[in-house]
């Protein structure tokens, strides 16, 4: 399995899913090889420093040459991905496609730039992908009405490390609420921030947003970016996990949340209205203080219980591994179709 990515060696969602689906390959001695913009010189990509910008575009099209892969999946969609998708193109080669972030809503919130703009681009860029992995039911009927074509539903996991053993500290005066992720302007963390006086607030992460929020809230807590046991220690010291976020396909961190008994508190938008049950999980409303309110009485054990016999990277990997041997059978199976066609005299 080859994979071409223009963002692993950083910390967000893409290289999280596709970090976890090396470690499942690896384990069931299945070749994983990603090619991402780490293995040739690069640079941050301006306004989204979690992209890394590939300055050899060249050396990648030579590494390809060289590896003459029979099929790919191309896992965004920079320059890498570009140069990838052209290959394909120009060896006739099978690839599949995910659509991880949504550059479109994102584009428009940060630089103006009319959504329907970035919806062209990605259409196109999605257009011939045997598959176009989504992450859920939600940004699927999105993206259908969009007119993306071919799309499968991949859902994500959380692993054992990101578990805690223990289960969540009785609660204090006031409700202490964390959110995990990228620090940046899309993220609408001003919309939780606002509450520094009303909740204990920890925000766990980093990103180009970070120096604005600790001046405009000194109340809240900025911890910095924790990993594995440290940072499923840090949910089972918190009673609600908030997500702000208007723009996220998925929101790994929601289910990283849940597996370690916090319920979510969110708006009612696509992302967290297919990971959260509605009074189950956590509180979907229009008013963020509401939802972290009544997201109180909800029952973290049962939480816990449910969200861990739900959310696996085995399965992430074994939906991922079927739909990518299966497109390229069917590309094989379509060669073989239309070389019949051409040899079968005409009658």
């Amino acid at each position: 399995m080859l994979i071409v990515t223009d963002t692993f060696q950083q910390t967000n969602g893409v290289s999280t899913t596709y970090k976890n689906l090396r470690r499942i390959a690896r384990s069931r001695n299945i070749r994983f090889r990603v090619l991402h913009p780490s293995l040739y010189r690069w640079m941050p990509l301006p306004f989204y420093p979690e992209i890394q910008l590939n300055l050899q575009p060249f050396r990648l099209w030579r590494t390809l040459n060289r590896m003459q892969p029979t099929q790919l999946h191309i896992a965004t969609e920079g320059l890498m991905g570009l140069v990838a998708r052209h290959w394909c193109k120009l060896n006739q080669k099978p690839y599949t496609t995910a659509y991880h972030t949504r550059f479109p809503e994102y584009l428009a919130l940060m630089w103006h730039i009319p959504a329907r703009w970035t919806y062209a681009y990605l259409r196109w860029f999605h257009r011939g992908a045997l598959t176009t992995f989504v992450a859920t039911e939600g940004m699927r009927q999105t993206l259908l009405k969009q007119g993306f074509h071919h799309l499968v539903i991949w859902s994500r996991g959380v692993s054992e490390q990101l578990m805690s053993s223990t289960t969540n500290t009785p609660p204090t005066n006031k409700l202490r609420v964390l959110n995990v992720g990228r620090v940046s302007k899309e993220k609408n963390l001003d919309a939780l921030c606002i509450y520094q006086d009303e909740f204990e607030i920890t925000i766990a992460g980093n990103g180009p947003y970070l120096e604005t929020l600790k001046q405009k809230y000194p109340r809240i807590h900025f911890v910095g970016y924790r990993y594995g046991q440290q940072l499923a220690e840090l949910y089972a010291q918190h009673d609600v996990f908030a997500f702000p976020s208007r723009t996220d396909t998925f929101g790994i961190v929601m289910i990283e949340a849940m597996c370690n008994g916090l319920p979510v508190a969110a708006f009612d938008v696509t992302g967290p209205r297919d990971v959260v049950e509605q009074g189950f999980s956590g509180v979907l409303h229009h008013d963020l203080k509401q939802a972290i309110v009544r997201c109180e009485l909800l029952n973290k054990q049962a939480i816990r219980l449910k969200a861990r016999s739900l959310w696996s990277w085995a399965h992430c990997f074994d939906t991922f591994h079927h739909h990518y041997r299966t497109s390229g059978e069917q590309a094989v199976n379509l060669t073989h179709q239309m070389w019949h066609d051409e040899c079968t005299p005409m009658r």
